[in-house]
């Protein structure tokens, strides 16, 4: 077995919490049942994985069952990664039949043809699923294992989560190769971003109920009140705000937890409005801004906003909306035809 194979194994076991250690190397199968039971799992990491890497050794493993082990690793902790989403886009409505193998020969192709260095690996899930992981190179170094990208792809869907590696340059070639292999017409960031790829996909396929604010908050009504019971209307008037605010609270965000994102952006774009005497343009063009959001728990943060106090209830939708904008961003702006129809760096 190569030492840069060996020195992976080693070092993707040691990333494995130690009581998870063998179930995961069981989903691995590359070891059989035998082997496994003579490591003592109940030994310090190091050990573990120099064990690990020994049985591997006896069995003759290459990168390409090392990369398995890696998919699983991060199939099972997909948080240690920050996801973005993306969505592809039809010229029409044609719906295709999805050939999984016919899918995986385009898409190594498509990037082979750009970037000879490179390895890709599959594995498919139950919930229609393709985990892909791709290992960068340049015309003239071998693939890099620990710079990865990784994309899970339902085939059943027009999304894409992508967890792309520090080389951002390769971010292009992996798109088109997606758009080739799925049979689409282009690609685009939908601009959210968070390490809980499951919140993600709540998002995108609308799987958590969120309700949004269709209304505005009505002021409390001036009333005349003795002197001598303003203490109890006041203590009263705090009570029932409080209990406005929290079933405002729960009609716009609902009952269930927040889906967990951590980075959110959208373009806004409006007209200024200014009095003509002023003459402050020249041209009635838009005004246009772009708004970003950050918080280890976006939706949460947002959410607890107006029982802190910080906040009027409820909450404006330019807050509340952000999965639902980040949604229907792209179907608005093609609309309004302001978008190009080929995908573009971020």
């Amino acid at each position: 077995m190569d030492e840069t194979v060996a020195e992976y194994i080693r070092r993707t076991v040691l990333k494995i919490p130690r009581d998870d250690i063998k179930t995961m190397l069981q989903k691995w199968g590359f070891l059989s049942e035998a082997q496994l039971e003579t490591v003592n799992f109940h030994q310090i990491k190091d050990n573990i994985s120099q064990d690990v890497v020994q049985l591997c050794e006896e069995n003759s493993a290459d990168i390409k069952q090392a990369a398995v082990l890696d998919i699983i690793y991060n199939n099972i902790y997909p948080n240690k990664r920050i996801w973005s989403v993306y969505q592809m886009n039809k010229t029409g409505e044609e719906t295709e039949f999805f050939d999984l193998t016919d899918f995986k020969k385009k898409f190594k192709r498509r990037l082979r043809s750009a970037l000879k260095n490179v390895t890709i690996n599959f594995r498919e899930y139950e919930d229609n699923a393709i985990w892909i992981r791709i290992a960068w190179g340049t015309p003239y170094t071998k693939p890099n294992q620990y710079k990865t990208s990784y994309v899970v792809y339902h085939s059943q869907t027009p999304y894409v989560f992508i967890s792309a590696s520090v080389l951002r340059s390769n971010l292009p070639l992996l798109c088109q190769a997606l758009v080739v292999a799925s049979n689409y017409h282009d690609i685009r960031e939908m601009e959210l971003r968070s390490h809980s790829l499951n919140s993600l996909k709540d998002i995108v396929f609308k799987r958590y109920s969120q309700n949004f604010q269709t209304y505005c908050p009505r002021p409390l009504p001036e009333r005349n009140v003795a002197p001598e019971t303003v203490d109890l209307r006041i203590i009263q008037e705090n009570r029932n705000e409080k209990e406005r605010i929290q079933r405002l609270n729960r009609e716009v965000f609902g009952d269930g937890p927040q889906p967990k994102i951590e980075f959110a952006q959208y373009k806004l774009e409006t007209m200024f409005k200014s009095d003509p005497k002023m003459d402050v343009l020249d041209k009635k063009e838009p005004f246009r801004c772009l708004i970003k959001f950050s918080s280890p728990h976006l939706l949460e943060s947002l959410k607890s906003l107006a029982p802190a106090g910080m906040a009027d209830a409820p909450l404006s939708p330019l807050l509340t909306c952000i999965p639902h904008k980040a949604r229907n961003y792209f179907k608005i702006r093609e609309k309004k035809g302001l978008l190009p129809g080929s995908f573009v760096s971020p």
